[in-house]
């Protein structure tokens, strides 16, 4: 309990090498997580869908 209080006294939190490593991965982690789940590019947006209607009318294919 002595521990705690000093920590608290001092106004700086100290974490060992073990628990900082273990605290840098979980942020990382999180850090990826929610650029990837609002990432704004969404590449099926941009994908050609077929023949479009210059292509329908060079080689006479009816429109759909």
């Amino acid at each position: 309990m002595a521990a705690i209080n000093e920590r608290m006294t001092t106004g700086t939190l100290h974490i060992d090498n073990r628990e900082s490593g273990i605290f840098a991965e979980m942020v990382a982690f999180f850090r990826q997580f929610i650029v990837a789940a609002f990432n704004p590019y969404r590449p099926e947006l941009h994908y050609m869908r077929g023949p479009g209607p210059a292509w329908r009318a060079k080689h006479g294919q009816p429109t759909r």
